[in-house]
């Protein structure tokens, strides 16, 4: 079995929360795992928000048992979250499974460039609360035969598909951030950026990204996009 050692129990701990999050939205979720040296990066993908989440993860030293140069393999993130051992600052590998199509699709590794008018993180949440409210507001306000989970879903793609201030940024991206605990009170406005590359835009914060295709996610196989 082959076996993480964390940098810290900080590490340990943050890592178990992004799993219990992803556990949240589904209960099935699975998570890719790709490291090289020292460094981590769990990728995972909340359902209702058609985002990829990375969590990136500092670890003590590589690994035991062998494997001593990368580790690649999509993992249930109800075992992986089982096997961390915060106060040993430990984690376990667990048996891969077979991934969902979205594990085979990542985003590009380089080639990142900033993207320009990113708000400050505040008015980041100021725009998810708001546009939770309404998205509530419009809903209630809907007679019973109309609510339906088709006039829901327009409703919903209507307000989350919207871009943030100056930028290309659906607000469905910093719902997801904020709502997977990488957007919190206080974070950094000097660590919080926006970059783009090729088809795909990443919201950076301090505690994890959030990756998406400007297209969507959602015919992944026709879109052109390296598979590793």
């Amino acid at each position: 079995m082959t076996v993480l050692h964390l940098a810290d129990e900080t590490e340990a701990t943050d890592l178990a929360a992004f799993l219990s999050r992803l556990l949240r939205y589904d209960r099935g979720a699975a998570v890719r795992l790709q490291a090289a040296g020292t460094a981590l990066a769990v990728f995972g993908r909340p359902p209702s928000f058609e985002v990829l989440a990375v969590r990136a993860v500092r670890l003590a030293k590589p690994y035991e048992n062998g494997l001593d140069v990368t580790l690649d393999t999509t993992v249930s993130a109800g075992e992986l979250l089982e096997s961390v051992d915060e106060r040993a600052a430990t984690a376990a590998v667990p048996a891969a499974v077979t991934g969902p199509p979205w594990a085979g699709v990542l985003p590009p590794r380089g080639d990142w460039r900033p993207e320009p008018g990113l708000p400050a993180p505040e008015a980041l949440r100021s725009t998810v609360a708001r546009s939770v409210a309404e998205f509530r507001s419009r809903t209630e306000e809907l007679t019973p035969e109309r609510r339906t989970r088709g006039e829901l879903d327009r409703i919903g793609r209507e307000i989350w598909s919207r871009e943030v201030g100056q930028t290309p940024l659906p607000v469905r991206v910093v719902h997801a951030a904020q709502s997977l605990g990488f957007l919190r009170p206080g974070t950094p406005a000097e660590h919080t950026a926006l970059f783009s590359s090729g088809a795909w835009l990443r919201l950076r914060t301090p505690y994890g990204s959030v990756a998406v295709r400007r297209a969507g996610l959602g015919a992944l196989g026709t879109l052109g996009v390296s598979v590793r």
